[in-house]
Order: structure tokens, then C-alpha cells, then sequence
């Protein structure tokens, strides 16, 4: 009870209101020991007196302002319903929170809304979080079951409750898919896939719409999620309890039969469904009797394609999906089955009797055909039972009542049976194949505590296995508060609550409810009255039970006093409900047909929780074992116990309103579920002990103004204990512990008073002696300014006097000199007046004779003129008549001639003539042939003769060599300085022909539509922009597509050798050695053709033929002549392939104007569609040409090589030099006795790492390059190719070998790029793209090392560090840093991590990039991602935790954020936008630190924070918490305010996982010789060298 001192006037209290519950109200006076009443004023201003009878009759008292929308319950400062119920609706209506901590449950009310908290991102942020550092969620109790398993290897359990419509079964989703994407990261295996799919089969099969729910569980669940070694999903298994079976046959009004049947009737149209002679769901009997047909927002059409997907998912195939589908369409027909008074309708039919119509017999001929059953002998034992009756069999015909219940209980055993079977296939699909479970989570979808109007035998054991689970609940709180206080070795005594073991003995103990109803179920006569009437003679009149009542107005109804409320029992129904009885007669029918007959025959190997019972002729001794009261008892128990060996979390469910209302909060319907779930009572057992709790050094920094003497941080225990005692003068009200304080409920509370008390005196102090300066100041400035102004007066009226004596003597003066002006300027303007009137008068006299002649020069022009016209105009009339004749006349002749010509066509004659013509025409061709051809042979003869000459002149030039030592070899033909200059000559000529051609037609087309020129330019300007912006971005977006599907190719590709080593585990895998002939005979791998990578944004590149050797500088020019020819082709493909782009500019313009300029461009396209066709021409004819000179000046290079080889081995040293000058010459290396494939083993897979760092940046690129280019020189293409594909796969085995080493992957990257670069130098080929992609690898393996580094320490060391020491340490919030109750300390190894953390990795990554000599371009963007990274992680987690929302917090933040851009800043990498992306958070922390109040700080908000979206923007402001108790909360109009100024849809958390696509620029590395490198000895290639 809180001390009577805290109800003074103006304290809020809590007072009782039959439509809000509880209502605010505030004391208008104190409150005094003996007073009958309490003044109060309630929060719509009626005054009221309250009754007090005695001190335990005070109305409770409320919070703090400060704790009004607290995350925790139990951290409030008095805890009672109303203060619950309070901050529930708080942070449910005005912050739309709807996750709220209860010590160790939290409370999650259903939204009826969609809201976007459940992302990927969101997921992201919780993982790794303690639990008591973020917002409450799902995902946070999720988190702290999955790292407790981790951490403790102990088994968890999520138990998730609440009434029907809560959100259990969406809550247990959410859990279920946080633990896939949590424990599926290190594997990414097909089980989690599993387990999210078995929640559509499960929801089709289990759930219902009910009044309060439209996909109501029907049933409860326990999956346990099995956990491998590492944390990843290895399997899984689900139990069941309850299946509602009665809802098969019966549904209340507005409800429905479980979804499957609804799903099956909507997919008739189907052809695979044709066969199941299904029909709407109006028309069955077992789907109709609720009226709902449909539920508003869902198809049940594509719920049927997604649960037919789950079931393909988990492995049932499609043909036994219809096996499934036939016997639910069974059922259904099973129920339209009429059944008359008399008996059974097909009896009567079948024994030749009259029938009503055909749709029963239909029903059940369509039955036995689904089924493969016999119909006569099934319409037979529906109508009639076996009995034994003195050891013989009687069959006796039934009512027609008990053959409508024989057909229902079949109908309900087979969906029971069914409903078995899938949740045993389910089991299968989900166990575990890797390897056993090591641990799991459970995950507990229980129905909550129900009571309606008329409560039968569900409710009874729904309600009786949520007295189990409170049970189980107060003892797991109680022991959870005894573990706190015996850490914390405090002397406490026994915390009484109430336990329900009572209303359990009632149930489940000896002679309790469950066993009268089974030993009246075993009575040959036993009926519902007479079980009611031993429940009155047992627990009413023998020994009378507190928790059980006898209603007064009936006998067949029994009350039980439940934990959560009192609740009336309709016993009719209990005794068959309980049985669930099949006859075996039915059974053995379904048992004969191949189709059911395994839901049956496993009935035997079934567990204790079976779905009813066989009930045959010979009664079972020991049936009373297969009842479902009795089932339901071994299935608790087995629950319980699986609960009692796992470490519980709670999540309890509430339903806001039962009109489905989003954020429509009804108290009533709150506090009853809050009474029901147990968060009250969790309330009560906080609160029966120590609820609230601090540390020393919190206690310290908030009541330092309460404590005397020295006060230091260092003594801030002895500090405590020496002041409370003062304070609090009873010492039951508080306890010291080891680390904490201990206080009572209400004690937090009189603390703050006692402290604003304290605040308030000192203020006072401090504001007398203010006001006492502030006066004698005041006083002070008043005489001294009373002196200043009678001196300043007097001073002011002498200066006057002087002033009207100056006045008067320039009056006189001032009089005559105007009177003087005035005269003159009188005269002065008459005389210019006259000159003004004279000068006009004498310029409209000239004027006028000036027009007169004016006109008349004008008409002789026009007469002139108008004669000219009409002379041309006969002339054109004659002209045009002579031109017209002419034309007839011509006319006339052509038809004539025509005819004449076709009579002729027609003659036999006239064909003749014409292929005497053509063979003649023949003949000529041969003959120019032949020709042709003898002077072909003779220019090839002299090219023959040419080529020998040529031969003969290079033996010469040799011989001459031999002979002549000291003279130089003459300089290889080069292209000559005039040829180049005439070749670009020609190409500037070419282009500008076409650049005048457009313009020329631009200017036509503007001059004959009169349209100004400059307005063409710009509109075609502006188009050619706008395509080009729209390339720009599609290339942005293919290539980030790319670079995704590249991470992907490589995240299977390492999944792939995981399982391959997995099953290779018992083999010893050698890597053999790459030989030289295996290079030479390695297969060329084919790869699927990808979007080109952008490597060179500036220089075009050259084409060469696919050999790596160099040509002859006229074959390169002629190569550089086709490249360009490519070149104009591609532009004008993609002029072409852009063409559509352009109507969309057109929409903005005239359609004149329009036809102008689409005129102008097609004109255009057509000169460049021919323009291609001819360069298409020109560039095959190019290629022929080049191939034909290629395969010459090949053989001629093999002959000059072998012959100069020759010449320099017989050669002298001299001879050696003039030789090698030679070669180079032709472009060959010196040749050297190198072995390639060492070079390879040693440059790429078995470098040490210490000795690579060492290295010069490239060496083991350039080594390999000279390797391979030694290769092609010697002739040999296939064994370059091959020493090509041999380097990249060993560059892949070490990027593999070093993925966790920032360094060596720097450096394979510096290689890989170089390697790319120096083959795209020389000789392109299809090596090139490959090398491309393992760059983009090799830059994304290292971005997932440091990512993976940054990931742990970017929270804590930008949001948590205190770098200003000293800045928070002032401003503790009340009860802000009190962790959960239940909530397990973490111990963290080492130091917190600091911004120096940060920068220390950051650092790594730059020294690693900077000593590899890294283009600049690709450092920026590797920073520009880290620093999205970082950006993304830290707001993300800003805005999901309340702790870190204050002006302390933000000033720290961004001061840590400051440092982080000064590091980048003073390194040169804020170019490439690394600064840039870190501005959502420098705008989320300056919200925290701005104005809050007015108007005009909502709109600098909205103007300020522009990289924030509105809902970002709402959310920071909704979780500020004030700094101090000066601060004050944002007020709900000022977000509405916000809201309304900036509506901008989007998400709200930043995507952590977005990646930006990377560029690598293709920059041409310098010529590289053998001589310029400097190979180190450590390497051991010395061979490499010269011989």
C-alpha cells in the first residue's frame, strides 16, 4: 500500500467507472487519517466525493507524468489494473505501439491493421539485441529464447495466448518465420522453407471464422523447432490439441466451416477438381449452416494454390494432394446425406421403396465413388447398430435422430483422422536430416481463456488447460523474483499468490469432474442429467468445493470458479462430446477402401492422443482410457511436463474491440482479457515484493540532491545506505542488495516527491535572491536615469531659445530672396513658351507637304505593281492550258504503245527473242570470266614471285647480319605519320557530312513549318537528355542486378563445395598439380552469355583477332578500321533500339510541331539504316581480308622465328643484342627457360601471407601475365588459353583460402584487376568477362570481412559510447536503465566498443587498400557501402529503441557520428558520397536536439529533416523521452502537426541488406617487360630470370 502522505492535494488518482473502467481524477484537498470522503475532479470537470471507508479504501494512485507510456509494466512506479490499463491504451491510441513489456510477458494487442514492423530490416536490427535495449516486439522474445538456447544450451519455449481474434496464430508466424531467417543464415538450407510452409496446410485445415475471428485456430499447437550445433534449423515437430470437430458437422450463425471445404467448393471450376463433383458451398449441408459463405479481403480460390504450394514444399506430391482433396469432398457430400424420421431415406430406396428426389441418392452414390466403398452396405449401417445380446450379434434398425448423429460422428472421425494424418506428414517433411537436435525452441499457439453465453465441453477443457498453464505461470514469475533476491542475497520472506491447485483438484484430481464424466460415459444408461446430479452430491452436498456453485434457476448447469472469472457449464452435449463414439461397423466399411484405409489402419499405432473412439458391439474393458477427456488430460500432462524442462517465454494476446475495428481500444474487453491471460497477477506478484529496482550509481546520480555529505561516485553505496533511512523511515519499504537498491511499491514515487520538494525549496531559495539583485539593480538604473534626463532638459530648452532667434533672421532673408526668384522665373517661362508655340507651328506645315508626296510616290508603285501581277497570271493560265494538251496528248501514245507491247508479250515470238538474248548475254559473262580469272592467276603468280623475292632479300638481310656485326637491323615497317593523318582526316571529314546532313534537314523542316530554329534545338536537346538519363539509370539498375545475381552464383557455388565436402567427409581430397599438358588439354568451359560489365567509361577499346600473339602495324590498322566500323554500327543500332523513347517528349509539345520533328527523325534514322547496311558490308569484307593476311604474315613470322633462333645460337654476344633488338621488332619476349605452371602454383595458391605483403602491389599478376604471354609467343594458342583458365582458378582457390583476411583479399583483388587489365591491353578474350566477375567476388568477399567485423560494434560504439564523459551521467530518467525482471544478466567480455573500434577496422580496410595501390574511384565506393552500412545499423536500431530518443543521447550520437566524418574527410573519400550517406542519421539525432512545441518548429522540422520519411520522423518524436524533469514529452498535436506537413509514404526502416553496384574503370597499365621486375628470393621462382 503506498504511504498515505502521497494522497496531498493535486496527486492523480484511479477511481472505478462502470463504461471506462477506470477514470483520472485529482484530489482538490488532503487527504487526512478519519476522513469519510475524498474531494476529487474528474478529467471532465464534475467534482464528486468519494467514499472512504478506511485507509485500504483509497482509490489508487496514479504514475508520474514521466512514466506515462513506459515499454514496461513493471517498471511503473505504482502497479495496479487501472495504471495497466492506462499505459496500455497510451502506447496503443497515441504512440500505435502495440508490444508492451509485463516483467516477463509481453503483451502484443491485435491492430486489426496492417503494419509495417515485421520486414527484413526489422529482423535485422532485433538480431543479436538484448532484449531489454529495444522496443518490445515479437521479435525481441524471439531473440531472447533463441540466444538463451546458444548461450545456455537449454531448450525454450514460447507460449503464446489469448481468446479467439487476439493475433495468437499471427504472432506464432512472426516467431516462427524470425527463428527461419535467423537460424537459416548459415546454411540456407530447404528446412526453414519447410517450416514456414506448414502455415498455410495448417491454417486451411485448423481454422475457421468464428464471431470474433476470421481465421480462428480451432486447435492448439506446440512446434518444436530444432536447432543444430551452430544456431541453424536442422527440423522440426508439431503437436496438436483439441481439434474442434464439432464445427465439421454443425457452425453457429456467422461462421464457417474450416477453410479447406470453402477453398475446394471456390476451385470447382478446375479441371483436376471436375472430378470431385463439387458444387457451391450454398449448397452442402455442412457449409451452409452459418451464412457466411465468404470473408471480406480474402480469395479463397489463391488460399487454395497457396496451400497446394506448401504441400508440394514439404514433399506430398500431387496425386496424393487429390487423395486428400477426394475425402474432404466426401465429407461434404457425406453431409448432404437426408436422413428421414422413419429411418434412412437410401434404406428405404434400396429396399425398393419410394424416394423423395435424386440429390440424396447423389450425395451418396458420389460418397461411395470417392471413398471406393460400397453405398448399400454404408446407407445399411447408417441406419442400423449391432448389439450382443447373450453372446449373440443382433442388428437393430435406429431412430432416425441417432442415424443423423451416426452420420455426423462419421464425418467428424474422418476429418479427425485426417487432420492426423497431415499433421503426422507434416512431422515427416519437418524431421531432421542432418543430424540430431541439439536443442530447440517450442512455440506454443494455445487457446486463451473463453467464456461465451452458453459454454459446452470445448470450453470446459479450453479453460481447464489455461488453469494448468496460470499454474505454471505463478510459479515460473514466483521462482523467477526468488532467483533476484537470493543473487542479490536480501533477507525476504515468502511472497504469497494465489494458487489455483484448488479449482485443479476440482478437474483433474480424484472423484473431480473429468473422472464422474468418464465413469458415466462407461454406464449403459448414462445421460448429462445424472453426471450433473453426482457433480451436486460430490462437491456441493458431501464436501462442499470452494470453486464449484449450483446455479439457482437451473439443474442441468454447473458453475466453476476459474483464476480468470466465474463461469456457467451447459452440461447437455458432454457425455457424447467426451466419447466422440464411431461404430465399428462404419469403420470396417471405410477400412476396405484403398483410398482411407492408412487414416485407419494407424489408429492402433496411434499415441494416447487419439480422435475418438471405435465403438463396437462387445464393450472394451478399458475404454474409458480412449475418451477425449481422458486424451486431453495425457496430452496436458506431456505439455506441461515439456514446459516444466524448457526456460518459458510469455506472449499474451489481447483483442482491443470485438467489432475488428483498427485502433479501437474498449476497456472493458481489455482488462477482462488482462484478468484472464495473467499480466494483472504478474502485476500483483511484482508487486508483493521489491518491483522496483535500481543500481547504486542510478540511485546515486537521480537522488544526489537528497544525500548528505561528501558525495563521490566511488561511495555511492555507503552514500545509499547512509541516507536512506532518513529518508524512508520505515525500513520494510526498501533493501539493500549486492548491486541494487530495493523499494516497495509506491516508495519510487514518495523518492520523487521528496526530491521535487527539495527541487522547490532550493528554486525558491534561488529565486528570492534573483528577484533582491534584480531589484536593487532596477533601482540603481532608474536614479541614474532620472539625473540623466533632467540635465539632457535644460540643455534642450536653452538650445531652443537660440534656435527661434536663427529662425527669425533667416525668415527675412529667405522672404526677399524668394520674392526675387518668384519674377524671375515668371518671365523666364513666358519667353520660352513663345520660342516652343513658334518651332511647332512651322514643323506641322513641313510634315504635311512631306505625306503629300509620300503618297503619291505610293500609288504610281502600286499601279505599277498590280499591272506586273496581272500580266504574270494570263501568262501562267496559257502556259498551264499548252502543258495540260501536251500531257493528254502523251497519254494517249503511252496507252497505245502499252497495248501494243502486252499483244506482243502475248506471241510465242516475242520469247524466243528474249532467250536468244540472254544466252547470248551468257556467253559474254563466261567468256569476261575466263578472263578474269587468267588475270587473277597471273597477279597471283606475281605475288608469288613477290613474296619469294621478299624471302630471298630476309635470307639476305640475315646473311648480312652474320657477316656484319657492327651495323644495326633496319626498323620494322611502321605507319607512316601522313597515313594516320589522312585516316583522321577522312574519319572528321565523315562526321561532319553527317552532323551537316542533320542539321541541314533540322533547318528545312524549321523553315518550311515556320518554326524557330532555336526551339528545335532545345526540344531535341531536351529528348536526347531525357533518353539519356533514362540509359543512365538502366544501366545503374542492370548492373546492380548483375552484381546481385553474381553475390548469388557465388553464395551457391560455396554451398555447393559445403556439400560436397560434407560428403566427402571419410575421403582424403588431394589437389593435383596443373601440368602443362593438362592445361593444354583442359577443356574450354562454356559459360551462359551475362550483361557486359563496365570496365573503361572513357576509352574505347580495340578489337584484335582472339590469338594473343602481336600483329603487323597494317593488320592492327586494318583491326582498328573494323573496331571503328563496330563502333558506328553500335550507335546506330542503339539510335534505332532508343527510338521508341522519343514519342514520350512528344506529349509535351504541339502535334505540329510533333509531326515536324518525327518527320526530321525518321529522315534521320533511314540515313543511318543505310549507312549501316553499308558498313555492314564494308566490315565483312574487312574481316575476310584481315583473316586472309593474318594466316600469311603467321606462317612468314614461323619461318623468320625459326631462321633469327638459327642466327642466335650460332651467333656471338653481339650478334645476341642485334637479334633481341630484332625481336622486339616483332614483338616477341625473351625467350626463357620458364616453367608456367609453377609460376602458377607459386604467384596464386601456395604464396605465404606473410611474404605476400611484402610484395610490390601486381607483382603475382604481372608474373603470370609474362607466363602466359611467353606461352602465346611460342605459337602455341591452346596452351595459353589454357595457362589462362588455370591462373583464374587458382586466384578463386586463394580468394576461397583467405575469406576471412582483409589483407590477402586486397591483394587477389589488386591482382585480379591488374591480370584483367594487362590481357584487355593486349588481347581481349573470353577469359576477360570471367575475370571481370571474379573481381566484382573478390571485392564483395572483402565488403562481407569487414561488414561482418563492423556488425557487432556499430551500436554500441555510436549509439551507447560516451564519448563526452559526463553529459548523461546527470540526467538518469526515471526508471528508465531498470532491465526486465526475468530478463538474464550478460556478462561482456573486454571492453564496450567505441567509435575508436569503428575507425580502427575502417582503418584496416584503407592501409590494406592503400598499400595495394587501389584505384581511388574503388576505395570510395567501398567506403560509400561501409558507411551506408553503418548508417542503416544505427538508425534502424534508433528508432526501435526509447532509451536512445533524448537530447543527451542525440548530442552524443552526433558528436560520434562528427568524428566518423572527419576520419573520412581526412582521408579524401567523402567524393564518393561516403559523407553523403550518413546524413538520415546526423537528421535523426539534430531532431532530437531541436525545438518540439509551436507551429514553426513542425515546419523546420519537415524543411530540415528532408532525408527522413514522415513516419520516420513520427516514430523519433513518439519515443523522445525528456532529458530531465525539466524537458517535457512532444505533445500528440504537434506529431499530428508533423503528420500532416509531411505525408510521404515509405518504409521505416533503412534496408541494411541494399547493396550499391560497383564499377570498375579500366585504366591501361604501362608496358611490362621481364626486366623491370623485382622477383624476392623468399618466393623461390629465380628460374623466372634470364638464362
Amino acid at each position: 500500500m503506498a504511504t498515505l502522505e502521497l494522497y496531498s492535494k493535486g496527486a492523480n488518482v484511479w477511481v472505478p467507472d462502470p463504461d471506462a473502467v477506470w477514470v483520472s481524477a485529482q484530489l482538490l484537498q488532503d487527504y487526512r487519517p478519519g476522513e469519510k470522503h475524498l474531494l476529487l475532479q474528474l478529467s471532465n470537470g464534475n467534482e464528486v466525493r468519494y467514499p472512504v471507508g478506511s485507509p485500504s479504501d483509497l482509490p489508487p494512485l496514479g504514475n508520474p507524468d514521466i512514466l506515462e507510456g513506459e515499454n514496461d509494466l513493471t517498471a511503473l512506479s505504482f502497479l495496479h489494473e487501472p495504471a495497466v490499463l492506462h499505459n496500455l491504451r497510451v502506447r496503443f491510441l497515441d504512440y500505435s505501439s502495440i508490444y508492451t513489456y509485463c516483467g516477463i510477458v509481453l503483451v502484443a494487442i491485435n491492430p486489426y491493421d496492417q503494419l509495417p514492423i515485421y520486414g527484413e530490416e526489422v529482423i535485422d536490427a532485433y538480431s543479436g539485441q538484448d532484449m531489454a535495449d529495444m522496443e518490445p516486439h515479437i521479435f525481441s522474445v524471439a531473440e531472447e529464447a533463441y540466444r538463451t538456447m546458444i548461450r545456455e544450451e537449454k531448450n525454450q519455449s514460447i507460449i503464446i495466448s489469448g481468446e479467439s481474434g487476439s493475433g495468437k496464430t499471427v504472432s506464432a508466424k512472426f516467431t516462427m518465420r524470425y527463428f527461419a531467417v535467423v537460424g537459416g543464415a548459415a546454411q540456407q538450407t530447404s528446412v526453414e522453407e519447410r517450416v514456414l510452409a506448414s502455415n498455410p496446410i495448417m491454417e486451411s485445415i485448423g481454422n475457421a471464422k468464428t464471431t470474433r475471428n476470421d481465421n480462428s485456430s480451432r486447435f492448439g499447437k506446440y512446434i518444436e523447432i530444432g536447432f543444430g550445433r551452430k544456431g541453424d534449423i536442422i527440423g522440426a515437430n508439431m503437436r496438436t490439441y483439441l481439434l474442434e470437430k464439432s464445427r465439421v458437422v454443425f457452425q453457429a450463425s456467422t461462421e464457417r466451416n474450416y477453410h479447406i471445404f470453402y477453398q475446394l467448393c471456390a476451385s470447382r471450376e478446375l479441371p483436376e477438381m471436375r472430378s470431385l463433383k463439387l458444387d457451391a458451398p450454398e449448397n452442402f449441408r455442412y457449409t451452409n449452416q452459418g451464412g457466411e459463405m465468404q470473408i471480406p479481403g480474402t480469395d479463397d480460390l489463391s488460399d487454395l494454390e497457396r496451400t497446394r504450394s506448401a504441400f508440394t514444399i514439404l514433399g506430398v506430391q500431387p496425386d496424393q494432394q487429390m487423395e486428400l482433396f477426394r475425402i474432404l469432398s466426401a465429407v461434404l457430400h457425406l453431409g448432404n446425406v437426408n436422413i428421414q424420421a422413419s429411418g434412412c431415406l437410401l434404406f428405404i430406396f434400396l429396399h425398393n421403396s419410394c424416394f423423395d428426389s435424386q440429390a440424396e441418392d447423389r450425395s451418396l452414390a458420389v460418397f461411395s465413388k470417392l471413398l471406393g466403398v460400397e453405398g448399400s452396405q454404408l446407407a445399411h449401417w447408417l441406419c442400423h447398430r449391432r448389439l450382443a445380446v447373450g453372446g449373440e450379434m443382433l442388428v437393430k434398425p435406429m431412430t432416425g435422430q441417432q442415424a443423423v448423429e451416426a452420420r455426423d460422428a462419421l464425418a467428424k472421425h474422418i476429418y479427425g483422422q485426417l487432420f492426423a494424418w497431415t499433421v503426422q506428414r507434416l512431422n515427416s517433411a519437418l524431421r531432421a536430416q542432418q543430424g540430431r537436435t541439439k536443442s530447440f525452441v517450442g512455440v506454443l499457439d494455445i487457446y486463451g481463456f473463453e467464456t461465451f453465453e452458453r459454454n459446452s465441453f470445448e470450453q470446459f477443457c479450453i479453460n481447464y488447460a489455461n488453469e494448468k498453464l496460470q499454474q505454471q505461470f505463478n510459479r515460473h514469475v514466483f521462482h523467477l523474483e526468488q532467483e533476484e533476491y537470493i543473487r542479490e542475497e536480501l533477507a525476504w520472506s515468502r511472497i504469497e499468490f494465489s494458487d489455483n491447485q484448488q479449482c485443479i483438484d476440482l478437474i483433474e484430481g480424484q472423484l473431480g469432474m473429468f473422472d464422474l464424466l468418464d465413469e458415466e460415459c462407461r454406464m449403459p444408461k448414462g445421460s448429462d442429467e445424472s453426471w450433473v446430479r453426482k457433480l451436486y452430491d460430490q462437491h456441493l452436498s458431501s464436501k462442499p468445493h470452494p470453486h464449484f456453485r449450483k446455479p439457482r434457476m437451473s439443474n442441468s448447469a454447473f458453475i466453476v470458479l476459474h483464476f480468470a472469472d466465474t463461469v456457467q457449464y451447459e452440461c447437455d452435449g458432454f457425455l457424447d462430446k467426451n466419447r466422440d463414439t464411431v461404430f465399428e461397423e462404419l469403420i470396417n466399411i471405410l477400412k476396405a477402401s484403398q483410398l482411407v484405409a492408412e487414416l485407419f489402419q494407424q489408429q492402433r499405432n496411434v499415441s494416447p492422443v487419439a480422435n475418438g473412439s471405435i465403438r463396437s458391439g462387445k464393450r472394451a474393458a478399458r475404454e474409458h482410457k480412449l475418451t477425449v477427456g481422458f486424451q486431453f488430460r495425457q496430452s496436458l500432462q506431456m505439455l506441461m511436463e515439456t514446459l516444466n524442462s524448457t526456460t518459458p517465454h510469455y506472449v499474451r494476446c489481447i483483442k482491443p474491440n470485438d467489432l475488428k475495428e483498427p485502433f479501437l481500444f474498449d476497456p472493458k474487453r481489455t482488462v477482462q482479457q488482462l484478468r484472464a491471460c495473467g499480466v494483472l497477477e504478474t502485476i500483483r506478484i511484482s508487486a508483493a515484493g521489491y518491483p522496483s529496482r535500481w543500481t547504486y550509481e542510478e540511485f546515486f546520480s537521480r537522488y544526489r540532491i537528497l544525500l548528505r555529505g561528501p558525495q563521490s561516485q566511488d561511495q555511492a553505496q555507503a552514500a545509499c545506505r547512509q541516507a536512506l533511512p532518513q529518508l524512508i523511515p520505515d525500513p520494510d519499504q526498501y533493501c539493500f542488495g549486492k548491486t541494487k537498491v530495493f523499494f516497495r511499491a509506491g516508495q519510487v514515487a514518495l523518492l520523487e516527491r521528496l526530491r521535487a520538494e527539495r527541487l522547490r525549496v532550493a528554486a525558491v531559495i534561488i529565486q528570492s535572491q534573483v528577484r533582491g539583485w534584480l531589484a536593487r539593480i532596477r533601482y540603481t538604473r532608474i536614479h541614474w536615469a532620472t539625473l540623466t534626463i533632467q540635465r539632457y532638459s535644460r540643455g534642450a530648452l536653452a538650445r531652443r531659445l537660440a534656435l527661434i532667434l536663427r529662425y527669425t533672421r533667416a525668415a527675412l532673408v529667405i522672404q526677399k530672396t524668394y520674392r526675387m526668384m518668384v519674377v524671375r522665373q515668371l518671365f523666364l517661362m513666358i519667353r520660352q513658351a513663345t520660342v516652343t508655340i513658334q518651332a511647332f507651328a512651322r514643323g506641322m506645315l513641313e510634315r504635311r507637304r512631306y505625306r503629300l508626296l509620300v503618297a503619291e510616290r505610293a500609288a504610281v508603285l502600286l499601279q505599277a505593281t498590280v499591272r506586273g501581277w496581272l500580266a504574270r497570271q494570263a501568262y501562267r493560265r496559257v502556259r498551264a492550258a499548252v502543258v495540260f494538251m501536251q500531257c493528254c496528248i502523251r497519254r494517249k501514245a503511252a496507252r497505245r504503245q502499252l497495248l501494243k507491247l502486252k499483244s506482243e508479250a502475248r506471241s510465242v515470238e516475242r520469247y524466243r527473242e528474249l532467250n536468244k538474248g540472254m544466252e547470248v548475254k551468257l556467253m559474254q559473262l563466261q567468256l569476261k570470266a575466263d578472263q578474269e580469272s587468267a588475270a587473277l592467276r597471273e597477279t597471283l603468280m606475281a605475288e608469288r614471285e613477290a613474296s619469294s623475292a621478299e624471302l630471298a632479300a630476309l635470307r639476305a638481310t640475315i646473311q648480312k647480319l652474320e657477316s656484319q656485326l657492327q651495323e644495326k637491323p633496319q626498323p620494322g615497317p611502321v605507319i607512316s605519320e601522313k597515313e594516320a593523318e589522312e585516316r583522321r582526316r577522312a574519319e572528321e571529314k565523315a562526321a561532319q557530312e553527317i552532323l551537316q546532313l542533320k542539321e541541314s534537314q533540322l533547318f528545312f523542316f524549321c523553315v518550311c513549318h515556320k518554326f524557330p530554329l532555336s526551339l528545335c534545338a532545345e526540344c531535341v536537346d531536351q529528348a536526347v537528355s531525357q533518353v539519356t538519363s533514362a540509359l543512365r539509370a538502366e544501366v545503374d539498375e542492370e548492373r546492380r542486378k548483375y552484381q546481385g545475381l553474381l553475390r548469388e552464383f557465388t553464395r551457391l557455388e560455396q554451398r555447393y563445395d559445403n556439400l560436397r565436402e560434407m560428403s566427402l567427409l571419410t575421403e582424403v581430397i588431394t589437389l593435383p598439380v596443373i601440368s602443362s599438358s593438362s592445361c593444354h588439354s583442359a577443356p574450354k568451359a562454356t559459360e551462359e552469355p551475362t550483361p557486359p560489365r563496365v570496365w573503361n567509361l572513357s576509352l574505347p577499346r580495340r578489337r584484335c583477332p582472339p590469338s594473343l600473339s602481336p600483329r603487323s602495324p597494317s593488320v592492327k590498322m586494318k583491326g582498328e578500321d573494323l573496331a571503328h566500323a563496330y563502333d558506328a554500327v553500335r550507335v546506330a543500332n542503339k539510335s534505332v533500339s532508343h527510338h521508341q523513347l522519343i514519342p514520350s517528349f512528344w506529349q509535351s509539345t504541339s502535334f505540329q510541331f510533333c509531326a515536324v520533328i518525327y518527320i526530321w527523325w525518321m529522315s534521320s534514322l533511314l540515313v543511318i539504316l543505310f549507312f549501316n547496311l553499308h558498313v555492314c558490308v564494308c566490315i565483312r569484307f574487312l574481316e575476310s581480308q584481315l583473316r586472309n593476311q593474318c594466316s600469311q604474315w603467321e606462317k612468314e613470322l614461323e619461318t623468320l622465328r625459326s631462321q633469327l633462333a638459327q642466327a642466335v645460337s650460332v651467333s656471338s654476344s653481339a650478334a645476341q643484342r642485334q637479334c633481341s633488338q630484332l625481336l622486339k621488332l616483332t614483338a616477341l619476349p625473351w625467350p626463357c627457360p620458364l616453367s608456367a605452371t609453377a609460376s602458377l602454383s607459386v604467384c596464386a595458391s601456395d604464396i605465404r601471407v606473410d611474404s605476400a605483403l611484402s610484395l610490390a602491389p601486381g607483382l603475382p599478376a604481372s608474373v603470370l601475365f609474362l607466363c602466359v604471354r611467353q606461352a602465346d609467343c611460342s605459337g602455341d594458342q591452346a596452351r595459353a588459353r589454357s595457362l589462362c583458365s588455370a591462373a583464374v582458378t587458382a586466384m578463386k582457390a586463394a580468394l576461397k583460402k583467405h575469406v576471412s583476411d582483409i589483407d590477402m583479399t586486397v591483394l587477389w583483388l589488386k591482382n585480379i584487376c591488374l591480370f584483367h587489365d594487362l590481357l584487355t591491353q593486349h588481347s581481349p578474350n573470353d577469359l576477360i568477362r570471367t575475370l571481370s566477375d571474379l573481381s566484382i567476388q573478390a571485392y564483395q568477399q572483402l565488403l562481407s570481412i569487414t561488414e561482418t567485423r563492423l556488425q557487432n560494434i556499430i551500436v554500441p560504439a555510436l549509439l551507447e559510447s560516451e564519448t563526452i564523459q559526463g553529459l548523461s551521467g546527470s540526467a538518469v530518467k526515471l526508471a528508465v536503465s531498470r532491465k526486465r525482471a526475468g530478463s538474464d544478466p550478460r556478462t561482456v567480455g573486454g571492453e564496450a566498443p567505441t567509435m575508436a573500434s569503428v575507425l580502427r577496422e575502417l582503418g584496416a580496410l584503407h592501409t590494406a587498400l592503400t598499400q595495394q595501390a587501389l584505384p581511388k574511384t574503388l576505395m570510395e565506393q567501398a567506403f560509400h557501402q561501409l558507411t551506408y552500412l553503418i548508417c542503416a545499423s544505427a538508425f534502424n536500431s534508433l528508432l526501435l529503441r526509447k532509451d536512445m530518443c533524448s537530447w543527451s543521447r542525440g548530442l552524443q550520437i552526433r558528436y560520434n557520428v562528427s568524428v566518423l566524418e572527419e576520419w573520412l574527410r581526412g582521408r579524401g573519400l567523402q567524393a564518393g558520397g561516403a559523407v553523403a550517406t550518413l546524413e538520415p542519421l546526423i537528421q535523426a539525432v539534430q531532431l532530437l536536439q531541436v525545438g518540439k512545441k509551436t507551429e514553426a518548429d513542425a515546419q523546420g522540422i519537415v524543411r530540415t529533416c528532408s532525408a527522413l520519411s514522415s513516419q520516420q520522423i513520427v516514430k523519433i518524436l513518439t519515443l523522445y523521452t525528456p532529458h530531465s524533469d525539466l524537458d517535457e514529452r512532444v505533445t500528440l498535436n504537434f506529431i499530428r502537426s508533423v503528420q500532416v506537413q509531411s505525408a510521404d509514404p515509405s518504409q521505416l526502416l533503412m534496408d541494411v541488406r541494399r547493396v550499391f553496384p560497383v564499377i570498375f574503370l579500366y585504366s591501361p597499365p604501362p608496358v611490362l617487360s621481364a626486366e623491370q621486375l623485382v622477383i624476392p628470393d623468399s618466393l623461390k621462382i629465380s628460374f623466372l630470370r634470364k638464362a
